[in-house]
């Protein structure tokens, strides 16, 4: 199971730190990542940690602006979002994949097993 907090109203170029906490059968998991959904948009990666240690970012537009990290254990993946844009605003929901390694592509739904509930970020102007 996943449990993600950490969302919440801020103004533009806030900053906000969200979690993912995950439980269960934490060994089988191989990466944890983040993705958003704006309203009427589709789902997107924003970036990506393997157990590894190995970080892939998804859109641009965050590179710089969002750090990844995990603890040592995978139990917990943190997103720090810096400089926060409303085109941040978005439902952002952790996932977890046991089978996910390096990429030549931008991960998609389909990559992750698991997922946890969405936690929104609103940016205002």
């Amino acid at each position: 199971q996943l449990q993600a907090s950490g969302g919440g109203l801020v103004q533009t170029g806030g900053s906000l730190r969200l979690s993912c906490a995950a439980s269960g059968r934490t060994f089988s998991i191989s990466a944890m990542g983040w993705f958003r959904q704006a309203p009427g948009k589709e789902r997107e990666f924003v970036v990506g940690i393997r157990r590894t240690g190995g970080i892939t970012y998804g859109a641009d537009s965050v590179k710089g602006r969002f750090t990844i990290s995990r603890d040592n254990a995978m139990n917990t993946v943190y997103l720090q979002m810096n400089s926060l844009k409303p085109e941040d605003t978005a439902a952002y929901y952790c996932a977890a994949g046991r089978t996910i390694g390096p990429m030549l592509r931008t991960p998609s739904v389909d990559d992750y097993d698991y997922w946890g509930q969405g936690t929104l970020v609103t940016v205002s102007s």
